[in-house]
């Protein structure tokens, strides 16, 4: 066993830019994931799994430049049991200070079938790719797919053959979410105590949320010798998801007594990472989501309240600037100045020049012209919507909405579409339908709506919508997201939002459309 694992040392993996991405219409940018990885490598992050190079050109691209940018964190980079798949992986993560090669196999029955191999063929298969990817990179982490339903004889095998074959970490995936606490200790345990050569590698986890018990079982290979935890901002990932990076970090820091390990990572930048995620990627932390959702700190029973206002802890078994939440929210109103302004989005974790400080305050004027009192989640907000702006294919100049009780809703709206303002007026059911027909009438597209989804920002009658536009594009996804205190403005925004940005990948000549299908391909 390395020196990590002789001591409780936990290492965190996060797969949010692969494993994360693969959730359907969770597709980021290149600028987006550049941005998390960085926050990523900043919060302390030990290994970044930064995406799938053989999967598209913009995956490639997003790999090789986080590899060049990262300062601590290794850089990962995936790739299926095949030469072609490693070496493109590795020239994606050679020029990082700390490169891995992730190369992996589905080994359960299920799986073997799909390349139709024998448990030899396979066997022989892991032995070769294994040694290719140790040949071209000192750190190999190696995956049996689906292993929490591979039998136990031959899993423990291949993972000697792999040991041998130059693979430093060995990661248990329970790729459908299939296993229970005790059955993920007892499978690393049994690894670490009956595979030769096991004590010369790291045991890792990696857990789905199929069944909800992703961090318990993930907490549960822990006790049983996994020291690396693989993971996700949001537990975001496919179906159900992936464990969650700040539940188990918090479970860990917290419960210290009970599960005496411990991690590297900046807890007072988890909430920041979350917010931002939730961002880019379109999917909204559920409000009762733990450590990171809205009602996470929020005590509203009057026995509740009570015992918070004599003492926190009797309901909060950590505090709120732990996770990088502020212990006084601020509120600001249409008197407050720029320094305030500023204060609190540094607070909040914006770094704005003074230029960006600018135009962000004359839209926060805007706001508090129409919003008495302005908190928190209004300025992050705020932020979310003027970061694409300056890119806009398609802006939105004005938008009247005449509604009735009887008959079909109408919508004039004015867009400018690359400088020509264009015009029209169009009929829908509902103020929506017609906005978003009077948008396709000005601007045709092909594009299918797969997702509308509204919440409130904050409480109240004044409170600002966010909404968000998920739209596909023959299988090239993308998500917009807007706020406003008028729902429909929101709506028309986050539309166009979306529309701009499958303009810009389509600009890209489709570097970003996958070019494999991940649904078999996944860890």
């Amino acid at each position: 066993m390395t020196n990590d694992n002789y001591n409780n040392r936990v290492v965190i993996f996060d797969t949010t830019l692969r494993d994360g991405e693969q959730s359907p219409g969770a597709t980021m940018t290149h600028e987006e994931k550049l941005e998390i990885a960085e926050l990523l490598d900043d919060m302390g992050v030990d290994i970044i799994e930064a995406g799938f190079p053989i999967a598209s050109e913009g995956d490639f691209k997003a790999v090789s430049e986080i590899a060049l940018r990262s300062k601590n964190a290794t850089i990962c980079g995936l790739a299926r049991a095949n030469y072609k798949d490693i070496d493109r992986c590795w020239d994606a993560v050679k020029n990082s200070n700390a490169p891995r090669i992730h190369t992996f196999i589905g080994t359960s029955p299920l799986h073997r079938a799909i390349p139709n191999l024998n448990k030899d063929q396979m066997a022989e298969l892991i032995h070769d790719t294994v040694t290719h990817a140790r040949n071209l990179c000192d750190n190999v982490q190696w995956s049996p797919m689906d292993a929490t339903r591979t039998e136990h004889d031959y899993l423990m095998r291949v993972v000697e053959i792999a040991i041998k074959a130059g693979a430093s970490t060995i990661n248990i995936p329970d790729t459908v979410g299939y296993t229970a606490p005790m059955e993920s200790a007892e499978l690393i345990r049994v690894l670490i105590e009956n595979v030769p050569g096991a004590d010369q590698v790291v045991f890792a986890t990696h857990c789905h949320n199929d069944l909800g018990m992703a961090t318990a079982n993930a907490l549960a290979a822990v006790e049983g010798g996994a020291r690396q935890i693989e993971c996700t901002i949001n537990g975001l990932g496919e179906r159900a998801g992936n464990t969650a990076l700040e539940e188990v970090v918090m479970a860990l820091k917290v419960r210290a007594d009970i599960m005496p390990y411990h991690t590297v990572i900046d807890t007072t930048k988890l909430m920041n990472l979350s917010r931002r995620v939730a961002t880019v990627s379109g999917f909204p932390v559920q409000f009762n989501k733990a450590i990171v959702g809205k009602n996470a700190f929020a005590h509203e029973s009057g026995i509740h309240q009570d015992g918070m206002l004599k003492n926190s802890e009797t309901f909060e078994i950590m505090r709120p600037e732990d996770i990088g939440l502020s212990e006084t929210n601020l509120v600001l109103g249409k008197h407050s100045g720029r320094a305030a302004l500023r204060a609190k989005l540094e607070d909040l974790g914006y770094q704005l020049a003074d230029n960006q400080l600018k135009d962000v305050f004359f839209r926060f004027k805007e706001l508090a012209d129409r919003k008495k009192e302005i908190y928190d989640e209004d300025l992050i907000a705020l932020m979310r919507a003027g970061e694409d702006a300056e890119n806009d294919h398609i802006i939105l100049m004005s938008l009247e909405v005449k509604c009735g009780t009887h008959g079909p809703q109408s919508a004039e709206m004015n867009l400018v579409i690359d400088g020509k303002e264009v015009s029209t007026i169009a009929k829908g059911d509902g103020p929506v339908d017609a906005t978003f027909n009077a948008v396709k009438a000005l601007y045709p597209h092909s594009a299918r709506l797969q997702l509308y989804q509204v919440h409130a920002v904050t409480e109240g009658t004044d409170a600002q919508a966010t909404v968000t536009v998920r739209m596909d594009d023959n299988g090239n996804i993308s998500t917009g997201q807007s706020s406003d205190t008028d729902t429909v403005v929101a709506s028309a925004k986050a539309y166009l939002n979306a529309l701009n940005r499958l303009h810009i990948r389509r600009g890209r000549l489709g570097e970003d459309k996958k070019e494999i299908n991940y649904k078999d391909t996944a860890v």
